[in-house]
């Protein structure tokens, strides 16, 4: 069982938040970055922390922990940039470092949590004002939404076709459907989908 966290009570928000990114970059053990990444993907939810998170660069943490070979932490930072994601300073700093194909290559993901917020937070990047960014719709990423919204899985199936239906144009749609037989994009889908019956 991880330890909590070695914080001093008595240091405020930022202290505490910055004890944790602390820990974060010091500790050997898997487990407590596990829990110190889950810990700040829940303050990411608190827009009083955006501020606090940007001045620590944890956005940049949370990007870095998307090319780790632990599942775990890579559900957390994407679930950390899901929640900061609605605002649009953090927007910017995530598409301006970088991120949407760090974001994408997690829909690859057998965690199901890890593929809905990926999924969530491309939504959010792509909403109204965050300028041209192609690569939101791209066609690979519109064939993976189309596969998406044939899952059994319905809090996915129901997010990918509200993806395809806000932010993909009927003609980017139907490119997507017309090149799919063609494709080997083959991205699976999460091991947590129901089985489909034969």
């Amino acid at each position: 069982m991880a330890q909590k966290p070695k914080v001093d009570p008595h240091v405020g928000r930022l202290g505490y938040l910055q004890a944790l990114v602390n820990e974060f970059q010091e500790t050997e053990s898997q487990d407590a970055k596990e829990q110190v990444l889950a810990n700040l993907a829940n303050f990411a939810y608190d827009p009083g922390n955006y501020e606090y998170l940007r001045q620590l660069q944890v956005l940049d943490l949370f990007l870095d922990s998307l090319s780790e070979e632990n599942e775990t932490l890579v559900k957390f930072a994407v679930g950390g940039l899901c929640n900061l994601s609605p605002d649009k300073a953090n927007k910017e700093h995530i598409l301006q470092a970088g991120g949407i194909p760090l974001i994408t290559n997690c829909l690859s993901s057998p965690n199901e949590e890890t593929v809905l917020s990926a999924v969530t937070t491309l939504m959010y990047l792509s909403s109204p004002g965050t300028g041209s960014h192609p690569e939101l719709t791209s066609l690979p990423l519109v064939q993976c939404m189309l596969r998406f919204s044939l899952s059994a899985n319905i809090r996915l199936r129901n997010l990918a076709q509200i993806f395809l239906e806000d932010f993909c144009s009927p003609s980017q749609v139907a490119e997507a459907r017309s090149q799919q037989a063609h494709s080997a994009l083959g991205i699976p889908l999460p091991k947590t989908e129901a089985p489909q019956q034969p």
